[in-house]
């Protein structure tokens, strides 16, 4: 399966890309791909670039220099032509409150000339069916976050941005909308998303690239980045009770547990391989 204007199945192309807002480098240099079905993780502090990418990306703001593609379209020159092929969840819940949500779904489905079905087909998708009737100002914000996904699913999307799609969600809101995330990728929709949940980026993500000041410090799958840079580790249980931390990979650690073997004195070891917070902190110098 192929998108329009990317017949070799990428959908994002980006290239040298630069934003700078005065003396601010909010962007500095970025080179990044994804590819059809595939979900991209973009992580970094808050200022590290995250949403000025979004927002280049969606034709929202004009980079400095270097050249972005979505679904084969220049972002800065064919904006219009990428327009019906992308959609956006915005990190904030932008919803007509005072609308059910049906109303908020019909809404957007006439501004894209789609017939009412598709309204029906999304709320049933989402489960807020019985819900539809009813003000969006009633709903939780697990609720709201899937009726959000549900606008942005309207028009079919190539590509999916989503800014921060569970931040502030309880534990079962956000399992319901990364299940919905999943889905997408599966139908061979690109999800391009920021988030700062390790995690969730751990769980969701094919690649993960991490951002600091504006630059890609490190990109590929989460299970490369943690065998590259994690740290393994073990927790090792005496008979006398005590527990004991140890870097597989330090020597000193290695001649130690080998000790505590020969001497019959472990009762446990559990192993815990590196974590994607772990590489983060290596390579950004400081945790999310």
């Amino acid at each position: 399966m192929t998108t329009a204007g990317a017949s070799t199945g990428v959908t994002i192309e980006i290239e040298d890309l630069v934003k700078h807002y005065g003396e601010v480098r909010a962007v500095d240099g970025v080179s990044l791909s994804a590819r059809e079905g595939q979900i991209l993780g973009l992580l970094g502090h808050n200022g590290a670039g995250k949403t000025t990418m979004i927002r280049m990306l969606t034709g929202r703001a004009r980079p400095t220099s270097g050249t972005a593609r979505v679904c084969g379209c220049d972002v800065v020159h064919e904006r219009e032509r990428m327009k019906p092929l992308i959609n956006l969840v915005f990190e904030e819940q932008n919803l007509y409150e005072r609308l059910s949500g049906r109303e908020n779904l019909q809404l957007f489905a006439e501004l894209y000339g789609l017939p009412k079905a598709r309204v029906e087909e999304l709320l049933e998708a989402v489960r807020l069916q019985e819900a539809a009737t009813r003000k969006v100002k009633t709903y939780s914000s697990g609720m709201k976050q899937r009726l959000l996904v549900a606008r942005a699913l309207l028009n079919r999307p190539k590509v999916l941005f989503l800014d921060e799609p569970t931040r502030g969600l309880d534990p079962t809101s956000a399992r319901e909308v990364r299940d919905m995330v999943r889905e997408q990728a599966r139908k061979g929709t690109t999800v391009f998303l920021t988030t700062h949940y390790m995690e969730e980026a751990d769980e969701l993500c094919d690649r993960v690239a991490f951002l600091s000041s504006g630059r890609i410090v490190a990109v590929d799958s989460p299970r490369e980045l943690k065998l590259r840079y994690g740290e393994r580790t073990a927790t090792v249980l005496l008979e006398t009770r005590e527990e004991h931390t140890v870097g597989l990979d330090d020597p000193q650690d290695a001649e130690r547990l080998q000790a505590w073997m020969a001497e019959g004195r472990v009762l446990t070891v559990h192993s815990r391989e590196g974590t994607l917070e772990d590489v983060f902190i290596n390579l950004a110098g400081r945790p999310l």
